[in-house]
């Protein structure tokens, strides 16, 4: 465990432990953006998101996402949003997982980290 109560080692971090998929656009003592970008086919190293967050999706794709490289989860086929806006979820803190892009076209979010929530 680390000194702050998170039980994953820092080097787990996206940022860290999957910097082809996470790449920091801002940073400060309040937030992080992150712009996350998963290509077809790919899959991503085990990594962790430390804060809570809100994760815009303005590239989706089909994705399995796996926690603890058991596959927990699979996006069922969706057209396009018609209007072109954005999904926009929350999402708690999460531990060790990944995503895979299982469609054709690039998935791209942007995650906003709230270190201080």
């Amino acid at each position: 465990m680390t000194t702050s109560g998170w039980p994953w080692p820092d080097s787990m971090d996206g940022v860290l432990a999957a910097p082809d998929s996470h790449r920091v656009l801002f940073e400060n003592e309040h937030t992080r953006v992150l712009e996350v970008t998963i290509a077809p086919g790919e899959r991503e190293p085990a990594h962790t998101h430390r804060w809570p967050s809100v994760m815009v999706v303005h590239q989706p794709a089909r994705i399995r996402y796996y926690t603890a490289d058991v596959l927990t989860f699979t996006s069922p086929e969706q057209p396009l949003p018609a209007d072109g806006a954005p999904r926009v979820s929350w999402l708690e803190p999460e531990g060790p997982h990944s995503v895979e892009n299982i469609d054709a076209r690039s998935y791209g979010a942007l995650r906003i980290e709230l270190k201080q929530f």
